[in-house]
Formats: structure tokens, C-alpha cells, sequence
């Protein structure tokens, strides 16, 4: 047996995808694809919309979400999506084009509103008092 074959082929696909050291945390989530235990296409989907967002943990406790391993920020989630998303499509060789189209089904957070800057406030010189003031003379 040679070591190509001790992976499974969607495990190398992934491995093959995602080569570069800073993809490995993509090549982790396009393996979790691999190995989701959805038995369809549509589970598999469903495995990686909650492996790559952060939800509560507890139910009705929405800061319990802060404890979720999930990526945190919104890019890194949208990465792992695509990189789970890559894995199921490979474990049930879908062709690529049908997963480019894969959207998660996460409604878009709302915009966050840019307030104005606040006016600079006024520069007041500081004068000093003459106890601040020390008596030099020449």
C-alpha cells in the first residue's frame, strides 16, 4: 500500500486544494466536508452552515454564541463555508459549478451605520498662574 492511498480521495482532494500553510485551517474545513455525516448533498450543506457560524451554545442565550468554535469574524466564516461546502462537493461528486453557487443560508447582518465624526473640540490654551510660575531672575 502506498501512502497515497492510507487518505481517503476527498481528504486528498482537499489536500491538494488547499496546499499552502496558510490554508491549512481551509484544508481542516474542506475535510470536515468530507466527513460530515449528512447523507445527502443538502445535510452536508446543512453540517457546514453549523460547523462555520457561530451560534448559542445555549438555547436562548445569545451571548453563549461568544463560546461556539466556530471562526469569529464574518470573512472567516464565509471561508469556511466555502472550504466545507468544497469538501461535501467532493464527497458527493458535485461539479464545481453547482458548488460555486452554494450560498449559506445565513441572512446577511445588517450594515453597520457610520456615525459622523464629532466636531474637534475647541483647543484651550493652558496660561499659567503665577503660582505655576517660578521666579527666574537673571
Amino acid at each position: 500500500m502506498f501512502p497515497q492511498q492510507w487518505t481517503p480521495p476527498c481528504g486528498s482532494k482537499c489536500t491538494k486544494k488547499y496546499t499552502a500553510l496558510t490554508q491549512i485551517p481551509w484544508r481542516v474545513f474542506c475535510k470536515k466536508g468530507c466527513d460530515a455525516d449528512g447523507d445527502t448533498w443538502q445535510e452536508c450543506l446543512g453540517e457546514c452552515d453549523e460547523i462555520c457560524y457561530k451560534d448559542p451554545v445555549f438555547k436562548d442565550q445569545q451571548w453563549s454564541a461568544y463560546i461556539d468554535r466556530s471562526p469569529g469574524s464574518d470573512s472567516y466564516s464565509v471561508e469556511c463555508f466555502r472550504a466545507c461546502v468544497t469538501g461535501c462537493g467532493y464527497k458527493f461528486d458535485i461539479p464545481k459549478e453547482e458548488v460555486d453557487r452554494v450560498h449559506p443560508k445565513r441572512p446577511p447582518k445588517p450594515p453597520i451605520e457610520k456615525k459622523p465624526p464629532s466636531p474637534p473640540s475647541p483647543l484651550v490654551e493652558h496660561v499659567p498662574t503665577t503660582e505655576e510660575m517660578t521666579s527666574n531672575s537673571a
